[in-house]
Parts: C-alpha cells; sequence; structure tokens
C-alpha cells in the first residue's frame, strides 16, 4: 500500500503535543502505586490460590490470599513504601517459612507487619528482587516459546490476521468453540471476560464455567485455551493467537497472569475503563503503566479501545478524537518499554452507511491511521452501531469493512458479524462471517499494492483535515496542567465526561514515600532502559 503523504511538520507536531499532554499521566504513574500494582508484584513471586471456600464455593466467592495481604499491610502499615519491603521483612524475621505460608497467617489474623529501615531493608529488597525476578523468568521463557513455536509451526500466510470472539462463560465449552473457529480460519482467538468482571477488585481463582456474556478470566481458564491453542497450532500448521482483556480494576494482575501462562495478545487501555466501566482515571493510568511494562516484557501486543468512541460519538464529527488518542497511547505505550510491533491501535467502521459517500470517508480514516503508525499491527474493528436486524445489510457492511481492510493494510481484523450488536450471533452466524473474511481476503487482498489515493484527492484530503483537527485538540490538551486527565473530565473523547476524582477504585491509589521499594518495577524499567 502507497501510505498517503501526510504534511511532515504536521505529524512531528502532532507527537510532541501527544508527549506533553501524556506527561502529566506518566508523572502520575511514576509516584503513586495501586492495591492491584501490588498484588501483581505478589503474584510475580509466586503467590496463588486463595482463602478458604466461603458461600456456595464459586469462584467468585473466594478472596485470593494476594488481596488478603495487600490488604493487611495497608491496615497495619499503609502501601506507601510498597508492599515488597513489610512481607519480606516478615519473611526474614521469621514470622513464616514461605509467602504462602505468611498468606495463610494473614488469613488466620497472626501476621503482623512493619516496614523495615537500615540493614532489614536491604536484605527485604534483595530477598523481594529475587523472588520477583523468578516470576520475570518464567515470562521470559514464555516468551521464548511463543517465538520456538511460531518458528515451528509459522505465522498466517497473509496479513490481516483474522480475530475472533469465543466466549460462552464455560471455559470448557470455550475451548471446543476456539479449535473450530481456527480450523474455520480465525488466526487470533479471543475470549471476552464476563459481564462486570472488569469490576471486580479482584481476580477469580480456577477454571470457570459460569460466566455471564462472557468467560471470566483467571490463570486456570488462560492455561487450559492456551494449552488448546497450541494443539491446534500443531494440527494446522500456524501458531493461533490467545487474547483477553488487560482492563479494568486488575489490569496489572491479568497482566501479569497473561505473561505466566503465555497469552499473545491483551486488551489494554485505560481510557476503556475510565469512559465505559466509570473506573477511576488516576487509579487506571497507574495500573496501565505498570501493566504495559509487563506485555512489553512478555512480547504481548496490546490492543487499544478507540474504536468504542464511535459507539457513543459521531463517528465523522470526532474522527479525530480517534487520532488524538491513538497517538496519546503511542506515547504512553513506548514511555512503557513497548515497541511499534506490539501496539495494536484500534480504530473502527463506524460511520452510518446511509451517509453520501461513506466508504471513501471509511477509507480515508483508515489510510490515516495506517500512514501515521506503518510498523503497528492495527486493530480495525467492525460495524456495530448501524447494524439492524436486517441480515442481509448487515452481511454487506461487514465485506465493505473486509474490503476496507485489505485495501488499507489493517494488521488485526476482528471478525463482523450480520446481528452485531443485536443479538448474540448463532454459530451459524459465524461461520458465515468467516467465509466473508476469507472470500475478501482471498479475492481482494492483494489490491493494497495498487490502491494508491492521489494527492489533493477526496481521500488525501480528508485524512489532513481530520489530522489538523487532531492537532488542534491536541494543542489544548498539552496546554492545560493537568493534560489528558483534564481532556477526560471534560468529556473529550466518546462525549462522556469522568472526573479524575470520580468512578470506582480510587481509594485504591496511594502516594508513594520517598523509601518506596517496587522489585516488579525495577526490574521492568531495567529492561525498558536497555532496549
Amino acid at each position: 500500500m502507497t501510505a498517503l503523504q501526510l504534511d511532515p511538520v504536521l505529524v512531528t507536531r502532532a507527537r510532541e503535543l501527544a508527549a506533553r499532554a501524556a506527561r502529566p499521566v506518566v508523572d502520575l504513574a511514576r509516584t503513586h502505586t495501586t492495591v492491584s500494582v501490588e498484588r501483581a508484584v505478589l503474584r510475580l513471586a509466586g503467590l496463588t490460590g486463595t482463602d478458604p471456600v466461603t458461600g456456595d464455593g464459586a469462584a467468585t466467592d473466594r478472596v485470593p490470599w494476594v488481596n488478603r495481604v495487600v490488604d493487611a499491610v495497608r491496615d497495619q502499615v499503609g502501601l506507601e513504601a510498597g508492599v515488597a519491603l513489610p512481607v519480606w521483612h516478615a519473611l526474614a524475621s521469621g514470622a513464616a517459612p514461605s509467602l504462602q505460608a505468611l498468606a495463610e497467617r494473614v488469613g488466620a489474623g497472626t501476621a503482623r507487619f512493619t516496614v523495615p529501615t537500615g540493614a532489614d531493608a536491604e536484605r527485604a529488597r534483595a530477598a523481594a528482587r529475587a523472588a520477583v525476578a523468578a516470576g520475570l523468568a518464567r515470562i521470559d521463557a514464555n516468551r521464548a516459546r511463543r517465538e520456538e513455536l511460531v518458528a515451528t509451526h509459522g505465522d498466517p500466510p497473509r496479513r490481516p490476521w483474522i480475530y475472533l470472539i469465543v466466549a460462552t462463560g464455560d471455559i470448557h465449552e470455550d475451548i471446543p468453540q476456539a479449535r473450530a473457529a481456527a480450523r474455520a480460519g480465525a488466526d487470533v482467538i479471543a475470549v471476552i471476560r464476563s459481564t462486570g468482571q472488569s469490576l471486580l477488585d479482584y481476580v477469580p481463582e480456577g477454571a470457570t464455567r459460569t460466566g455471564y456474556a462472557g468467560t471470566y478470566a483467571t490463570q486456570e481458564n488462560f492455561r487450559l485455551m492456551r494449552a488448546a491453542l497450541d494443539e491446534v497450532s500443531a494440527e494446522l500448521g500456524r501458531y493461533v493467537r490467545l487474547t483477553n482483556y488487560a482492563s479494568g480494576l486488575c489490569m496489572p494482575e491479568i497482566a501479569v497472569l497473561a505473561g505466566l501462562e503465555r497469552l499473545d495478545m491483551m486488551l489494554n487501555d485505560a481510557m476503556y475503563g475510565i469512559l465505559f466501566r466509570d473506573i477511576n482515571p488516576r487509579r487506571t493510568f497507574v495500573d496501565q503503566r505498570f501493566s504495559r511494562m509487563v506485555h512489553a516484557r512478555a512480547g504481548i501486543i496490546i490492543n487499544t479501545g478507540e474504536d468504542n468512541y464511535l459507539t457513543t460519538a459521531d463517528a465523522v464529527d470526532e474522527a479525530h478524537t480517534v487520532t488524538v488518542s491513538q497517538l496519546l497511547n503511542e506515547t504512553l505505550a513506548k514511555e512503557a518499554g513497548l515497541p511499534d510491533w506490539q501496539l495494536g491501535l484500534g480504530h473502527a467502521f463506524e460511520i452510518d452507511p446511509d451517509r453520501k459517500e461513506s466508504f471513501r470517508l471509511e477509507l480515508a480514516h483508515a489510510m490515516l491511521a495506517r500512514s501515521l503508525f506503518p510498523d503497528a499491527p492495527l486493530k480495525w474493528m467492525p460495524p456495530t452501531k448501524h447494524m439492524t436486524g436486517d441480515v442481509f445489510r448487515g452481511y454487506l457492511l461487514d465485506g465493505f469493512f473486509n474490503l476496507a481492510g485489505a485495501l488499507t493494510g489493517q494488521g488485526i481484523l476482528l471478525v463482523g458479524m450480520m446481528t452485531e450488536a443485536v443479538v448474540t450471533p448463532w454459530l451459524s452466524d459465524r461461520d458465515l462471517a468467516l467465509r466473508n473474511v476469507r472470500y475478501v481476503l482471498d479475492a481482494a487482498g492483494g489490491l493494497t499494492e495498487d490502491f494508491a489515493p492521489p494527492p489533493g484527492g477526496f481521500i488525501d484530503r480528508r485524512a489532513d483535515t481530520v489530522l489538523r483537527e487532531a492537532v488542534g485538540l491536541l494543542e489544548k490538551i498539552a496546554d492545560h496542567p493537568e493534560g489528558l486527565i483534564q481532556a477526560i473530565a471534560d468529556g473529550t473523547f466518546g462525549i462522556t465526561r469522568r472526573p479524575a476524582d470520580g468512578g470506582k477504585g480510587l481509594d485504591g491509589v496511594v502516594a508513594l514515600a520517598p523509601d518506596a521499594y517496587n522489585p516488579a518495577l525495577e526490574l521492568l524499567e531495567q529492561e525498558t532502559a536497555r532496549a
């Protein structure tokens, strides 16, 4: 594909403004921690399991040990110094023979924590660093294993990769459906989470069968699905990737679990949780930086959620807000150590199909994203907002979406279904949707080599307009002392206002003391500095 000849001065200006607008968020994340970041440290150090079962024994009735320990440390000494120093000081002092045993003493109410100083603090730091390094070594081994399997089985023979959602609520039902989807042509299987999991301030444990409109994201569910897709990858002779969601109140922990179980992509965007789940902005931006550093280490491609803005805002009038968010997400991701190949920046095919020139506008927006981020595996989302019960119209819209993806060289193509956002699609809808994608990509995939909109033409002019509008908005955001945080409060994205001190999870944010210590951040930042 011939990229659009965007004004290089304008592009440089856009990135400079995005960096300025994002700086307050980076400063916030560097000077604060959250309960979920601290729980992620314990998960990297190997703490798993839950306290004794309560209720009927379902996964959502059990409180993980990581929650119990972090809550106990917070109650006794606060989290301003982090969880690592008091926990490993307790272990070094003989309070328990292992991290697991210490957690059980927390559950029994007999564990006592203090923040060490001097030689005791140095001893606790060294022990915590060694424990967390073991978890990161497992993540490193999984990244190497992925590279081995890709070398053995091969990648899909063409781009974009076909991305399909499978989620019944029952992991044991998801697995045969995921295998069938891979055999039918899917390159990426996404297991969407159970409704409301993003608002749980803990990660359920074990294999689950009771999700609603999705399946709970748990470490065991990750392990089971990855193993199943490894089997089908060997059968098909191409590596099938697995996606889940590192968002919501447990973003850092789920990122760690994804690394520990070799997931390949993760939905990871603080903006989605802020705008559409009313999670506190400060909480989720702190969580996002840590989770993205884990993803960078694990070789996981992140997917961002700009497509969601266009479900609440007009896709033409607010197109520039998608570009602004992509530029901000790029800035925040690279600060956390993610290179271009791991940036699955989002955008969507959501212009009203009754609007004149709608397809040309869609092409302009898609080509703008592709030209701004030439080395990123962009994630292109199908039409949902303007889907109706007319399955023939829906099938045609999905065909146009697939064609736009082929023409503009998108990296990841989420399969659209005829009744998307109207009813829960049937399995037959999924089969027809995969046939639609395969037909278009086989018939028109090579057209990307020939598709070159002329300079000064409709597509070129529209892309330039959106980019200039994006720069104008970035100037306003960058000039405000709180930058992006204030822009969100003003309703800039998705016409949804979220104040900095509102939403869920603010009580889990803690300002760090000068002597704070997080061994995971120390090791991850060392890796980022070397990159």
